[in-house]
C-alpha cells in the first residue's frame, strides 16, 4: 500500500495541545497551540520532511481550525503557516482574533520563552 492511498487523518490531542496529522498511522506533522479563554492560540505548526509537499499543512489547519468554530472558540493566528492559511481561506475570518501584543506577551510566559 502506497501512502497516497491512506487519506491522512487528523486527531486533536488535547493533553499535548496540539492537533496532529497521521499517514499510514505515523504521525506526520503537528499543530501547536495553548487556550487562553475563549481563544484557541495557534503558535506552531510543522510537517516531518518525509512528508513535505504533499498539502498536508494545508489539511491539518484546515481540520484543525473546523474544529476550533465546532468548540465554540475563537482563533488568533501566532503561528506563520496559520496566518498564512486564514489569509487564503476567509470563512473563518469570523472567528478570527487579531494577534495582540497582549497575546504574545501571554503566549511566552506560558511557553516560558
Amino acid at each position: 500500500m502506497t501512502q497516497q492511498a491512506t487519506a491522512p487523518v487528523v486527531r486533536h490531542v488535547d493533553a499535548r495541545h496540539r492537533y496532529e496529522i497521521l499517514v499510514g498511522g505515523e504521525r506526520a506533522g503537528l499543530t501547536a497551540y495553548r487556550d487562553r479563554g475563549g481563544q484557541r492560540v495557534f503558535f506552531h505548526t510543522e510537517i516531518d520532511d518525509a512528508y513535505a509537499g504533499q498539502g498536508l499543512a494545508g489539511v491539518l489547519v484546515q481540520e484543525a481550525l473546523t474544529h476550533v468554530r465546532a468548540s465554540g472558540l475563537r482563533i488568533v493566528p501566532v503561528c506563520p503557516y496559520v496566518a498564512k492559511f486564514l489569509k487564503k481561506h476567509d470563512e473563518f475570518a469570523d472567528i478570527t482574533d487579531p494577534v495582540t501584543p497582549e497575546a504574545l506577551q501571554w503566549l511566552d510566559g506560558v511557553l516560558g520563552r
